[in-house]
């Protein structure tokens, strides 16, 4: 990524990291500290997945296989009572309700996009959101218009493509041109796309490169 140089000495992340709070409404939201990065995605993109397996604890996220079972904003940071953190930036990870689910009920769908969006615009510890998409299927039409949501709030994105391992590296690579062709023009857009696999472990250093770039800025 030219022109912006990772902070210096910085570690890998996977370290002692720790829940601290559920946010179902703006009211008790964690007061503004450290610099926060989040992840928006579909139900079962495997966005928990991918959350533990970049800080490398398999119980930090919960995983489930019915969608839209994380209902709010979920705060992880690392354990400052734990040996060796010194090195790492301050730094919170911010898991985000998932989205695009039809099972669940208007208002519940209603609720969470109010939420989101009161966050996105009024957060201003927030560096950079990370929005996944499932590689096999590319921005779908849920991802669009949350893609629109994040262009409202004028918040920086960035595409993850989820789940690599699961498709060849040629439908991959076609995947990951057409992603960049769907956000070209929009302004709020980082241009890289990168490509995750949290099962084999894939493109997860580039991702913390992106993060601990994303939040020295």
């Amino acid at each position: 990524m030219p022109g912006v140089t990772p902070p210096s000495g910085a570690p890998a992340f996977p370290r002692p990291w720790i829940f601290i709070r559920g946010v179902p409404n703006m009211a008790v939201l964690p007061p503004a500290g450290p610099p926060e990065i989040a992840f928006a995605g579909r139900s079962n993109v495997g966005k928990s997945s991918l959350i533990n397996a970049l800080v490398g604890h398999k119980g930090l996220a919960r995983t489930s296989n019915t969608p839209g079972r994380t209902q709010e904003l979920n705060y992880f940071v690392p354990d400052g009572h734990s040996g060796g953190m010194d090195d790492l930036p301050p730094l919170a990870i911010v898991d985000m309700p998932g989205y695009g689910f039809a099972e669940a009920p208007k208002a519940e769908v209603e609720r969470w996009t109010k939420l989101v969006f009161d966050y996105l615009r009024g957060r201003t510890t927030l560096k950079r959101v990370y929005v996944l998409i499932d590689s096999r299927h590319g921005i779908l039409k849920a991802d669009k218009a949350a893609l629109d949501l994040l262009d409202k709030a004028a918040v920086s994105y960035q595409i993850v493509l989820t789940k690599a391992d699961k498709i060849s590296a040629p439908a991959l690579e076609k995947v990951r041109l057409a992603t960049i062709e769907g956000v070209r023009k929009r302004a709020a857009a980082f241009p890289d796309i990168l490509a995750t696999s949290a099962e084999k472990g894939s493109g997860l250093d580039d991702l913390r490169e992106a993060i601990l770039i994303a939040v020295s800025i």
